[in-house]
């Protein structure tokens, strides 16, 4: 299993409630962007649910080859997500009744498959960001005196 993007913002905008793993419906040549790991981005990306199916909205997952895709090609299309029933009722439900948000986490390969690792998050406060920033500096500093030693 490797990672081919990560959302790098998610843990640090976000506090993890719950997490997913769901199948991602991609084009033949946006899938060898991401083996190739030709770049893309999962910042600022969401999933929404419309009409009983998942989609990733704002993922940015470039072209392979610029000659050969299609003429009309949107790098930050809309992606259907293959999730159960059971997992979209469980987003749905928490999503309206606490104000939680999905947001997707990572892409990686499971076999010849490419998954999305996707999260339930509640949005943190300024004041929760800037306590994650101290714990990150601190074990920063902690980690060069021990080096130093």
């Amino acid at each position: 299993m490797s990672k081919y993007l990560y959302n790098k913002k998610a843990t640090f905008n976000y506090e993890i409630v719950d997490t997913l793993s769901a199948g991602i419906q991609l084009h033949g040549f946006e899938v060898k962007s991401i083996k190739t790991s030709k770049g893309g981005s999962l910042e600022g990306s969401h999933v929404i649910i419309r009409n009983g199916e998942a989609f990733l909205v704002g993922a940015h997952i470039p072209d392979y080859q610029m000659g050969n895709t299609p003429a009309g090609y949107n790098s930050r299309r809309e992606r259907k997500l293959l999730l159960t029933k059971k997992e979209l009722e469980r987003i749905l439900e928490t999503e309206h009744s606490s104000g939680l948000t999905v947001v997707p986490l990572s892409l990686y390969s499971k076999g010849r498959y490419i998954k999305a690792d996707i999260a339930i998050a509640r949005g943190k406060k300024k004041y929760d960001k800037r306590e994650t920033i101290k714990k990150r500096d601190s074990q920063r500093e902690l980690a060069r005196e021990f080096k130093t030693r």
